[in-house]
Order: C-alpha cells, then sequence, then structure tokens
C-alpha cells in the first residue's frame, strides 16, 4: 500500500492519534504492554508499509556532541530511503526516546517540505511555540501526543497530587524527558504551576500551567538576564549540592521567594551536564490577587499558550 491515494493526517495531533489507535489495537490483540513506544522498531515498519517509495531504513546513534540532538536525513544515493540518528552522548534514555519521536515526527509532517532533510539542536527541542518555530513545535507536539496520549496521561495522574515522583513514575512509563512530561502535566493540569530551567544560576526559560497564567505569574517571553530568586532551592543548593549523595531537593517557601508573593512548593533536580536546574512550582490553588509583573507581556504570553498547548 502506497502513499498516494491514502487520507493522511496533516496535524502533529492527528498523526499521534492515527498511530495510538493502531497500537492500541495491536497490543490488545498480542496482550503485549502497550508502552513505553518502541520509536525504532514501529517507524521502520510503518514506512515501510505506507511509505514505499521513501521508508526509514536506517535508525542509529552517533557522537554529536553537544551540537545536535538527532536529524532526520535522506540517504544521499537517491535511493528515496530516509534515516534518523540520534544523539548518544545523550546520558538520559528518555530523552533519546523523545528525540526519536521528534524526528520521526519531522519525517511524517515534513520530509516533503524539507527533502533536504533537518538537523536539530537541544534549543529546537526545546521549542514548544509555534510562533518560533513552526516545524520544531510541531515535531515536539507530536512527540509528546504519541509517546503521552492524553487518555493514558489523565488516567495516570487522576487522583494523584503533583510531585516529582508522579512525574518520574510518568516519565519511566512512558519513556520520555523529564523535562518533556512536566510540559505534558503542565498543558492539562488545572492547578497553578510552573516549570523553571536554569542553568548557572540563571534563568534559561520557563513555563506557566494556564491557570497560572490567568492569575499573571510568569517569567516575560522577552529576552531577558533573570536570575534565580535567591531564597530558592534552585539559587542556594546550586553549588553544594555536587558534595551530596542527593541531587533533588524540596521544600515549602513562605511569600515573597518566587514570583506572586505566596507560598510556593518548590521541587528542584540538579543536572551535572550544563550545569542545569529543573524546576517545578506548585502554587495555592487560588490566587488572593492577580499578579501583573509586566502587564504588557501578559495578554500575549496567554495567548501563545492558547496556541499551542
Amino acid at each position: 500500500m502506497g502513499e498516494k491515494g491514502l487520507k493522511l493526517p496533516s496535524s502533529p495531533e492527528g498523526w499521534a492519534i492515527k498511530l495510538s489507535t493502531l497500537l492500541n489495537a495491536v497490543h490488545k490483540a498480542h496482550g503485549t504492554n502497550r508502552f513505553p513506544v518502541k520509536i525504532k522498531d514501529l517507524a521502520e515498519d510503518y514506512s515501510r508499509q505506507v511509505f514505499p517509495d521513501n521508508p526509514i531504513t536506517m535508525i542509529e546513534g552517533k557522537d554529536l556532541g553537544s551540537k545536535f540532538e538527532g536529524m532526520t536525513l535522506p540517504k544521499p544515493d537517491g535511493t528515496g530511503e530516509w534515516g534518523i540518528i540520534y544523539n548518544t552522548a545523550v546520558p538520559s534514555k528518555g530523552r533519546i526516546n523523545f528525540t526519536l519521536a521528534h524526528e520521526f515526527g519531522h519525517y511524517l509532517l515534513h520530509r516533503h517540505i524539507k527533502p533536504e532533510g533537518l538537523q536539530c539542536t537541544a534549543q529546537d527541542m526545546r521549542n514548544w511555540k509555534s510562533e518560533h518555530g513552526q516545524i520544531e513545535a510541531q515535531a515536539n507536539t507530536f512527540a509528546s501526543f504519541f509517546l503521552m496520549p492524553l487518555d493514558d496521561f489523565r488516567s495516570q495522574i487522576k487522583g494523584h497530587k503533583p510531585s516529582l515522583e508522579l512525574i518520574k513514575h510518568l516519565a519511566d512509563r512512558y519513556q520520555s524527558s523529564l523535562t518533556a512530561t512536566i510540559l505534558k502535566w503542565l498543558s492539562i493540569t488545572e492547578e497553578r504551576a510552573m516549570l523553571v530551567v536554569a542553568r548557572d544560576g540563571f534563568i534559561d526559560w520557563s513555563w506557566s500551567s494556564e491557570p497560572l497564567i490567568k492569575s499573571g505569574i510568569y517569567y516575560s517571553a522577552r529576552q531577558k538576564i533573570t536570575e534565580l530568586p535567591a531564597g530558592s532551592l534552585a539559587a542556594s543548593m546550586m553549588d553544594s549540592w555536587k558534595t551530596r549523595q542527593i541531587n533533588e531537593f524540596q521544600c515549602r517557601h513562605k511569600e515573597g521567594v518566587w514570583l506572586g508573593d505566596e507560598e510556593v512548593e518548590e521541587m528542584t533536580l540538579f543536572f551535572k551536564q550544563g550545569a542545569t536546574s529543573l524546576t517545578f512550582l506548585i502554587y495555592p490553588k487560588s490566587s488572593v490577587r492577580a499578579y501583573h509583573p509586566d502587564g504588557n507581556d501578559l495578554i500575549d504570553t496567554f495567548d501563545q499558550f492558547k496556541r499551542n498547548p
């Protein structure tokens, strides 16, 4: 069965739903584990059946250093075959698996508009806002919906309070990166919460849940150099954690530490690679007052979130 004449999805969500429905049927018929998705086997088998003129015939890892996370490229011999390369220098299996799903998304959605292929940097993999990079945002959206289908994701989090233990369970179940898993949770939660990723003590980027954005708490989308709050775990433990046996810390702050002048529960993970901290913030369920650090950015940021949840 070839590509011509088939009615194929045109959106990342559509492709994720189509493939998830296929996987649900296959695993139910054989009584095998549905998760995590085995990207390599599925990408090669599915592409051979549906796109026999342009199949994926090679998926392999190479040490790409710190420059690239993954690549989706046509074979140079003109056969029409495609390959996916992932970075073996990345220590996290979940991050590699998310990269594979991201690159498979490029193959499904973008190989016709990018016949020369695509090379994805770490910055590309963090690009979830479509106005900054339509192609990369679409590949991330596909990977998120494909690896972590909404119906199963919702069933896994139902009745559980947000915690690093919950996030780790989800990341293990779907073999996804911690960052992508938290972003998935933030996109559907009714909690007021935020993810803050920092490097060397400065905020690299952040993402607020919709309820938190509505109450006016977010870090500006503009390019600003912002230090981590002095009283935060992410700042205070930045140097000393390297001498400890653990890299995970948690506490509840009084008002005035993080944005919003509210009590905040902070959960922070530190990673040696890139001197990076990943901070998960949980605010009270309701805010007494709206906090607007920069009123000019509020509507713009909320619109960005709504366009690409």
